[in-house]
């Protein structure tokens, strides 16, 4: 099993930066893809960014490419998520998942519990 934990949430106002750490145990992450998924109130959740297996590939949803960086440190066993330029509709519950595949599924098998980025106008 792989336990997940988020931290690094909190508000911010628009235009600032926030980085998510997701650290891992239970498993290496070295033998699993990782990324990032948000919810925000009332809505699905949806992909946000996601970094392969080797670190070779990483992929971003449309509207956080070019603000948001995913990057892991297998040494650490974590993952982060570098946020910068931030919108208000950036608000939403962050939630880190794994998966034991080379790239992330759109349904992992590993999630955690979720940290909450809100950002004020």
């Amino acid at each position: 099993q792989v336990q997940l934990v988020e931290s690094g949430g909190g508000l911010v106002q628009a235009g600032g930066s926030l980085r998510l750490s997701c650290a891992a145990s239970g498993r290496t992450i070295s033998s699993l893809a990782m990324g990032w998924f948000r919810q925000a109130a009332a809505k699905d959740r949806e992909f946000v960014a996601s970094i392969s297996l080797s670190s070779r590939t990483t992929r971003y949803a449309d509207s956080v490419r070019g603000r948001f960086t995913i990057s892991r440190d297998n040494a650490k066993n974590t993952v982060f998520l570098e946020m910068t330029n931030l919108k208000p509709e950036d608000t939403a519950v962050y939630s880190c998942a794994a998966d034991d595949s080379i790239l992330l599924r759109a349904t992992p098998n590993y999630w955690g519990q979720g940290t909450q980025v809100t950002v004020s106008s």
